[in-house]
């Protein structure tokens, strides 16, 4: 399989919605096997060679390296900034991860190169998610596992029905359809597999969750999508499309804080997973 000719689809010139503000951060740096990728695990053995698309400050990614050490692991990411914060991570974690630049549709690997090619939460900021996937295909070893797992904010739900939240999701929906992004991806994620050219037989699919309902976990997920609404990318992106104003993004952030404070708050994420074997 031959790398697509994708130049006018570089990584760089996506623009992610949530960009890389410290709030967003704050939630990539929580991410863990155990609560991200749990649906791998089994297939991560000892040795295996692993690639991390879109690995933002690398913790997922060290966490992945430690179930295939010695194996080689590479995570790539857009940013420069974000993976110098990875490749800090890592050399403080001692774990032996390399880092680089690159576009997810144009990887810098050859064909066949890893046993397991891994994506999360990147394919629902993407415009050509099923030419991403046939690139992530390309650089899978025959036989090896191409794995992604992505939220579906359709299917988010919560309590209490702040009627903020809901203005919120709905904003959220119509700022990343405004770039040509999927916020539904996760109920996609079979449909775009088969797409780029796996057959039935070779995909297993799955669906798991993360659910936010103690004090800690409110404060957490409420606070940090509360800063969301007002300083990431999210915010500049609503403003520049003229979806929302500084004080709708100030009263969506109310209901944030709202819901965190509320001590009946309850608040789960559904994730679409799927393993290809390539």
């Amino acid at each position: 399989m031959s790398a697509p000719n994708r130049s006018d689809l570089s990584l760089e010139s996506e623009s992610y919605t949530h960009g890389h503000h410290e709030s967003v951060l704050r939630s990539h740096r929580a991410r863990t096997v155990a609560n991200s990728a749990q649906y791998l695990e089994s297939h991560l053995s000892e040795g295996a060679s692993l690639l991390d698309v879109g690995c933002g400050p690398g913790t997922l990614t060290v966490d992945l390296a430690r179930r295939v050490a010695p194996g080689r692991v590479v995570g790539v990411d857009a940013s420069q900034d974000v993976l110098e914060s990875a490749r800090e991570y890592a050399l403080a974690e001692g774990a032996a991860v390399e880092f680089a630049q690159a576009n997810v549709y144009e990887l810098p690997f050859a064909d066949d190169t890893f046993d397991v090619v891994h994506v999360h939460q990147l394919l629902q900021h993407l415009s050509d998610p099923v030419a991403a996937i046939r690139e992530l295909r390309r650089v899978a070893k025959p036989a090896g596992i191409v794995a992604a797992r992505e939220a579906d904010y359709a299917a988010m739900t919560w309590f209490p029905d702040f009627d903020g939240l809901t203005e919120w999701n709905i904003l959220y929906h119509e700022v990343t359809a405004a770039h040509g992004f999927e916020a539904d991806a996760g109920r996609r994620l079979l449909a775009w597999f088969e797409e780029a050219g796996f057959a039935v037989d070779e995909l297993t699919a799955s669906a798991s969750t993360w659910c936010y309902a103690t004090a800690e976990s409110r404060d957490w997920w409420g606070g940090l999508w509360a800063q969301r609404c007002l300083e990431s990318n999210f915010a500049v992106q609503a403003r520049e499309a003229g979806l929302a104003d500084d004080v709708a993004l100030e009263a969506l952030a109310h209901d944030w804080h709202r819901w965190a404070a509320d001590p009946r708050g309850w608040f789960s994420v559904l994730h679409g997973e799927i393993l290809g074997r390539a």
